[in-house]
């Protein structure tokens, strides 16, 4: 068992920068992915980023490419997302998974631990 556990939203304007913190415990060995989603009031739950276990392969969603980082301190067992240049179509839940069970990183069906979410709201 894993628990996740994110923190780090707000409510900032367009422009400004965040910075997400994803931490995990229950395991004694760091060795696996974790990713960030996002869910808006409406919609579906959809990749943010993704990294893997050594933070050397990093993923992104084409609509934060270049804007967000993943990155990850595996002697604290915790991931980051920062977040630049926001607009207010970032604004959502952001949830941390952990420990997916396929390739495709993208599918939140696929990750087996979640965080509760932490809401980030970018205003005009």
């Amino acid at each position: 068992q894993v628990q996740v556990v994110e923190s780090g939203g707000g409510l900032v304007q367009a422009g400004a920068s965040l910075r997400l913190s994803c931490a995990a415990s229950g395991r004694t060995s760091s060795a696996y992915a974790m990713g960030w989603f996002r869910q808006a009031p409406g919609k579906e739950r959809e990749f943010v980023a993704s990294i893997n276990w050594s933070g050397t392969n990093t993923y992104y969603a084409d609509s934060v490419k270049g804007r967000f980082t993943i990155a990850r301190d595996s002697g604290k067992n915790t991931v980051y997302l920062q977040m630049n240049s926001l607009k207010p179509g970032d604004t959502a839940v952001y949830y941390c998974a952990a420990i997916p069970t396929g390739t495709d990183y993208s599918r939140p069906s696929l990750w087996r631990f979640w965080g509760q979410g932490t809401q980030v709201t970018v205003s005009s």
